[in-house]
C-alpha cells in the first residue's frame, strides 16, 4: 500500500501524462507505455487505484529525462511543470 504522499506523486505522474498529451508531446498513455515497455493494463489500474504497489520510480525518470518535466514538480507539486531549460535527450 502506498503512503498518502506516494499516492500524490502517482497522481501527479498521471497529470503529467495528460499535460504532455495536451501539449502534443505524446499522443496518449498508450504511446508512453509502448515506448517504455510498460504494461498498459497495469498503468490503467494504477490510475484508478493509486494506492496499489505497482508504480515504478523509473517512470518518473522518463518524464524528466525525455520530456523535460520538472522533477521538483513531480515530487512536490511546487514550481513549474517544465524545467526552465529542458535538456532532454530527444
Amino acid at each position: 500500500m502506498q503512503t498518502p504522499e506516494s499516492q500524490a506523486i502517482v497522481k501527479r505522474f498521471f497529470a503529467a501524462l495528460y499535460r504532455l498529451k495536451e501539449d502534443r508531446k505524446i499522443r496518449g498513455k498508450q504511446t508512453f507505455t509502448r515506448e517504455y515497455g510498460i504494461n498498459r493494463w497495469n498503468l490503467n489500474t494504477l490510475e484508478k487505484e493509486p494506492e496499489r504497489d505497482i508504480f515504478q520510480v523509473s517512470w518518473l525518470s522518463y518524464l524528466v529525462r525525455d520530456y523535460g518535466v520538472s522533477p521538483m514538480w513531480l515530487l512536490t507539486g511546487f514550481g513549474d511543470f517544465y524545467t526552465k531549460k529542458a535538456e532532454t535527450i530527444r
